[in-house]
């Protein structure tokens, strides 16, 4: 969720969107240390700049930021709000100074980089239109040796542990699959009809237990999420269910509930011949 990126959001689904992201952080800060390890660890060279493209509010490219602490990052989206919330989050972390915000949209065209030796795309390649086009200016603005970190999500994470629950969740996520297309492609093909070295790809699962106060908040925002888009899809039984998950006061509320935050990430990470 690191760079969800909508067109014609109004300001307060805009801002609902950062509430997420900003939970998605800190819920799934751990696995981020973990990522950016590998990264650095494909990279030729520590890397001096660093470009995050759709950087949402900021969770990348913060972790970026402390992982390679002589570069600069720039910090490219199109939303004032989520460059708000990333402005804010850099000062409280001291960071202030290595972060550049760059307000574009990544459907007209890259935005110069500032020389990045390291692009990152979070959870956002999706959301551009034509990925193939961005991911060729990505390849022609970057220096031979230099490194794309393509990172997707495998849908929104699970929460609920006991057996009804769990089945409840794959319901929502299968009628959510099919209201949409798939969420992200193998991203392998369009590396390499862009020119790059696939130069490897791993997956990152994610289990958080037991939940913290934030992965409880997280799996409310969910739950109701699919709630309001699956009305009148999903059985009644399951939008029943789902209200009680969701009240304040049933005992089968999730603030009641033994919750894990699982999910999986998936990288690439690319290499400019």
């Amino acid at each position: 969720m690191e760079g969800h990126s909508h067109h014609g959001h109004h300001h307060g689904g805009e801002s609902r969107l950062a509430d997420l992201l900003d939970l998605d952080a800190d819920v799934l800060g751990t696995y981020l240390d973990e990522l950016t390890a590998w990264i650095g660890e494909q990279a030729v060279r520590p890397p001096r700049t660093v470009a995050d493209l759709g950087a949402g509010t900021g969770t990348g490219t913060l972790a970026l930021a402390r992982r390679f602490p002589a570069a600069e990052i720039v910090a490219v989206d199109q939303s004032p709000v989520m460059l708000d919330r990333l402005r804010s989050a850099a000062l409280a972390q001291g960071l202030g100074e290595r972060v550049r915000l760059v307000q574009a949209d990544l459907d007209e065209a890259l935005p110069p980089t500032g020389g990045a030796d390291l692009v990152w795309a979070a959870l956002s390649l999706h959301h551009v239109k034509d990925p193939a086009r961005l991911l060729g200016e990505v390849h022609a603005a970057l220096p031979p040796g230099g490194l794309l970190a393509v990172v997707e999500m495998d849908g929104m994470p699970r929460f609920l542990t006991d057996e009804a629950g769990a089945a409840l969740e794959a319901r929502c996520r299968e009628a959510v699959a099919a209201t949409g297309p798939d969420p992200y492609p193998d991203w392998g093909p369009f590396l390499e009809a862009a020119g790059f070295e696939t130069a490897a790809r791993r997956d990152f699962p994610i289990e958080v237990r037991p939940a913290s106060p934030d992965g409880v908040r997280y799996a409310h925002a969910v739950l109701s999420g699919y709630r309001s888009r699956l009305d009148g899809q999903l059985a009644a039984a399951d939008l029943a269910a789902l209200d009680r998950l969701l009240s304040g006061d049933s005992p089968e509320a999730l603030r009641h509930r033994d919750l894990v935050v699982r999910g999986t990430r998936t990288a690439w990470a690319a290499r400019r011949p």
